[in-house]
């Protein structure tokens, strides 16, 4: 019964991961970092994998520079990994949801780092991870986003740098 109860409660520390979202999106862009570096401090690099997912997610949306914000990433990913997160795998809804978005944000951090082949690569596995979403808000906002960096990288279309050869699919 205990057990039941503690899985049906609100999970704490993503509730407080929140909170310090919505101070990101309110502007606060340098006290959230502060506070979400704060908790990574608090659950560490052996702590649950979803909150370190959460957490990593986020840390990288506050970072000013493209090399740190590509790390945080990259260590969201790696916790969605461990915690069975791929979409091949049901272990772990909460994560294998973000798993598109992990795969977006990759995407385009290697494209702001003028690496394209990696962003292809990273988006490649964004659309195929979205497929799994629902046809809700969240699901029709990452689709989007997607077709938003599709056509960064020209794909679809002419690319940016102009003309080039037809991309096989």
């Amino acid at each position: 019964m205990t057990e039941r109860q503690e899985q049906a409660a609100p999970d704490a520390l993503l509730t407080r991961i929140g909170q310090v979202v919505m101070l990101h999106h309110a502007g606060d862009r340098e006290e959230a970092r502060h506070r979400l570096l704060g908790l990574w401090a608090e659950i560490g690099e052996d702590g649950d994998p979803l909150h370190r997912c959460t957490l990593a997610h986020y840390l990288a949306d506050t970072q000013d520079d493209p090399g740190d914000e590509l790390a945080w990433d990259l260590r969201a990913l790696t916790a969605a990994e461990e915690a069975g997160g791929t979409p091949a795998y049901d272990g772990a809804p909460a994560v294998r949801g973000l798993y598109p978005s992990l795969q977006l944000n990759l995407a385009a951090d290697y494209l702001r780092l003028g690496r394209p082949d990696a962003a292809r690569a990273h988006l490649d596995r964004a659309r195929g991870a979205a497929r799994t979403l629902a046809d809700d808000r969240y699901g029709e906002g990452v689709r989007a986003a997607i077709r938003r960096l599709e056509t960064q990288l020209g794909e679809g279309g002419t690319p940016p740098g102009g003309p080039g050869p037809p991309r096989q699919r």
